[in-house]
């Protein structure tokens, strides 16, 4: 078990639900909310986060994978798609532009996870 509790198989269990919110989420985009995204002109805002929650879903996925899972890069990408991807929804949908405001937080969790894995890199695993 690691730390905060966090089992390999949750994680891998939160990777997968978070990849099945991701295809969810582009499908709706891509057709339940297509004229409210037209209206707005919020298709691409959309679209940029469904991107970054696909590629850092499969980060979360990856690490997973490991052991011993790596709390810390896991709960950074997984902040971060919480925030970067949903604030960027939640503008694309209400078209409340303060909203990106937001969004530079769930980056800087992205950074963290990134920049984690990058100093954690050839250390031995405890």
């Amino acid at each position: 078990m690691a730390i905060l509790g966090m089992t390999n198989t949750m994680a891998i269990r939160s990777a997968a639900l978070s990849g099945f919110l991701a295809v969810v989420l582009g499908a709706f985009g891509a057709h339940g909310l297509k004229e409210i995204l037209i209206r707005h002109d919020t298709a691409a805002i959309w679209e940029t986060a469904v991107f970054y929650h696909f590629i850092h879903t499969v980060m979360l996925f990856l690490l997973a994978q490991r052991r011993p899972l790596q709390v810390g890069p896991w709960v950074s990408f997984l902040v971060g798609i919480a925030v970067f991807s949903g604030s960027l929804y939640l503008l694309a949908v209400t078209n409340v532009r303060w909203l990106g405001a937001i969004t530079p937080i769930g980056g800087v969790g992205f950074l963290v996870g990134w920049l984690w894995l990058a100093l954690g890199a050839g250390k031995p695993s405890s």
